[in-house]
């Protein structure tokens, strides 16, 4: 085992929806410990701004669009990373939909299929391409980044909380079938954090206050602190650590 166990020298890792928040702050990290860090998400400006940011640093990495509910765009992302880079350490899987809020029994089949075809499809086909190609080289680390609503509905939130609680059960399932490949899965499960796609919880006061009493901590997330833990998760210092969902909420699920 590496004397440094949260070195990633040499790694090639994907992060999706990485054009800012979480994605973001998880790529400027995997890059400072020494990925090359391909940074996706539906618009590429938004993605050429982070990897501008990544190089002025002094490290590693490079913008490729994609949306991952369209199909034809995925195959043709891995097309890319195989002819480029020959192989796949890392995925984190982060891109996600914005969120249907309202009661459930007013859930059109838009929403629906909105929300199924990136959170649901659009993670399980990533994995799919994502594992195949770390198969190929020996293995690999994959994180899926589902919510703590996918344990506690959140409130007007159902078709959203019904998909991040189906990201939970994939995970468990890659993890437990690509073992024996050398593929650890896991999964990081947020609790409120301060970004544009929360901003309907975070800059209401009124709902703000309601969230807070939920929450030990008495405060919401930045994007950084979710970073720390996928560091840890694609890193060997989890080397025996799959089928893992960790929640980093602030002591939301306690309560």
């Amino acid at each position: 085992m590496s004397t440094n166990l949260f070195s990633l020298s040499g790694k090639v890792a994907l992060i999706t929806g990485a054009s800012r928040g979480i994605g973001e702050s998880i790529a400027k990290l995997l890059a400072q410990y020494g990925a090359h860090v391909i940074v996706t998400s539906r618009k590429l400006d938004g993605c050429e701004r982070v990897v501008n940011e990544i190089k002025q640093a002094g490290y590693s990495a490079q913008a490729i669009a994609c949306h991952i509910g369209d199909m034809e765009q995925i195959d043709a992302l891995f097309s890319q990373i195989k002819t480029e880079h020959g192989k796949l350490d890392i995925l984190i899987n982060n891109a996600a939909t914005n969120p249907y809020f309202g009661h459930i029994l007013d859930t059109d089949l838009s929403a629906f299929k909105k929300t199924v075809d990136v959170n649901i499809q659009g993670y399980f086909f990533m994995c799919v391409k994502g594992g195949n190609l770390m198969k190929e080289s020996g293995g690999g680390s994959i994180v899926n980044v589902a919510s703590v609503h996918g344990m506690v509905p959140g409130e007007l939130q159902g078709i959203y909380s019904i998909t991040k609680a189906s990201v939970i059960s994939m995970t468990k399932s890659f993890a437990k079938e690509c073992a024996e490949m050398g593929i650890r899965v896991n999964a990081l499960l947020p609790g409120a954090t301060d970004t544009k796609f929360s901003a309907a919880v975070v800059k209401d006061p009124a709902i703000l206050e309601q969230t807070l009493a939920h929450i030990p901590m008495n405060r919401v997330a930045q994007p950084e602190e979710m970073a720390g833990t996928v560091l840890y998760l694609v890193s060997d210092a989890a080397s025996y650590t799959t089928g893992a969902c960790l929640n980093v909420d602030g002591g939301y699920l306690l309560v």
